[in-house]
């Protein structure tokens, strides 16, 4: 297998389980493995999402999605969480439907992992990047950065997504088309940051959207000292993603902090706030659910004085406050990745690949799992089920393949 890290190893396993007769080597070409899964949901590792149909779950890739439909009825999230309890690893659901190992450590996951390659005798090289593969008769040589040759009748690709198009090369030699990969899941950059003293302060359900464009989400908004993140934001970025690139990461994102009201039905709840509550001051008392802090910066961008009653309030004001609370702009001035969880859009292009069996229609006996192809999801343990699916497919298609003993590579 060509990477150590998710999709590599859960191919690899997957083989060995399948067709304990292969010889199986794992190529990662850094000294660490397995690291996004290490890191992945603040060290818990969000294994998947509890969306248990393969439609409703497919809709949750911003690229991949119709591919991914297909995928899903081969090996989906119940596939998944099955998989890993048959290990010995339960697997929870929370509120949001992020699903966690019960003991709330990625390492849970890395130690079954490497349990697994243990038991059944895969090796694994760190330090051990590719730089070439050719074809040899009915062999793959596969050239590494050490100087070094593998020979192997079938390779998967699991080298996961990577910002340097050069990472891609050998795999363009080999005659595959790479779109670029861009970056996918981040957060904005406030270039004014007028909200900068309200760091932390957390909106459960507002609706974000990138002026001029159709591009909107709606959920969880945390205010940061660099501008805006949370789940809304996240998702936009994925779904953005490839816009957001084309404007450099210049633009207006326009908050709805009320996530669902109209400008006309706020209209109304202020005006009805004028009739029935005309002596209450427009400061001290926060609409919406909004936490006070928030509702005072809104009220001092509206130029709303700090004594002034509802009664008191102008259709001038009522007009500014609006403004501010269904169309809040944030100028936007780059990005930063969302924690450490990196993740691009970009790669293979999925019409080089067979779905049935994800080989490579190029070159047969080369497959490919994970970030190196062209999809992608939101966060919430998405892109890692695709992991899983398209590891398991490929890991099956090998197998079955395969009648006698040969060998089998993965590589990062």
């Amino acid at each position: 297998m060509i990477g150590g890290g998710a999709a590599g190893f859960f191919g690899a396993i997957n083989a060995a389980q399948l067709n304990p007769s292969l010889r199986i080597l794992i190529l990662e070409k850094t000294s660490k493995l397995l690291s996004k899964v290490k890191v992945s949901g603040g060290g818990r590792c969000n294994v998947t999402h509890a969306c248990f149909e393969p439609t409703p779950l497919s809709q949750h890739y911003p690229r991949g999605q119709r591919e991914l439909k297909k995928l899903f009825r081969v090996f989906q999230v119940k596939d998944t969480v099955a998989w890993f309890a048959k290990l010995g690893v339960a697997v929870k659901s929370e509120e949001d439907g992020r699903m966690f190992p019960v003991t709330d450590n990625s390492q849970t996951i890395i130690d079954c992992f490497l349990k697994q390659a243990e038991i059944f005798k895969i090796e694994i090289k760190t330090n051990c990047g590719v730089e070439d593969i050719s074809r040899y008769k009915d062999l793959f040589r596969i050239h590494t950065a050490d100087k070094g040759e593998v020979n192997s009748k079938k390779v998967l690709v699991a080298m996961g997504g990577h910002s340097q198009s050069h990472a891609y090369d050998w795999l363009r030699k080999s005659g595959h088309v790479i779109i670029p990969a861009i970056p996918s899941l981040f957060t904005f950059n406030d270039s004014e940051k007028k909200f900068i003293d309200l760091m932390g302060v957390s909106v459960p359900n507002a609706e974000v959207r990138i002026a001029g464009s159709k591009y909107t989400q709606r959920g969880p908004v945390l205010i940061t000292h660099w501008g805006l993140s949370g789940p809304a934001v996240i998702k936009l970025s994925a779904w953005a993603a490839e816009y957001l690139h084309q404007l450099k990461y210049e633009f207006t994102a326009l908050v709805n902090w009320t996530g669902t009201l109209s400008e006309e039905n706020l209209r109304n709840e202020l005006n009805e706030q004028r009739t029935k509550n005309g002596r209450r001051k427009i400061l001290a008392h926060p609409l919406f659910g909004l936490p006070q802090r928030l509702w005072d910066r809104l009220v001092a961008l509206a130029e709303i004085g700090e004594m002034k009653t509802w009664a008191e309030g102008s259709n001038k004001d009522i007009n500014r406050l609006i403004e501010f609370v269904i169309r809040c702009p944030f100028p936007i001035r780059g990005k930063t990745t969302f924690k450490e969880e990196f993740v691009t859009c970009g790669g293979v292009d999925l019409k080089e690949i067979n779905l049935n069996t994800m080989e490579s229609k190029k070159f047969p006996g080369l497959y490919f799992a994970g970030e190196v192809l062209n999809m992608d999801g939101e966060t919430g343990g998405f892109n890692f089920q695709a992991a899983w699916t398209t590891a398991f497919v490929a890991a099956k298609a090998i197998c079955e393949s395969q009648s006698n003993r040969q060998s089998v590579i993965s590589n990062r």
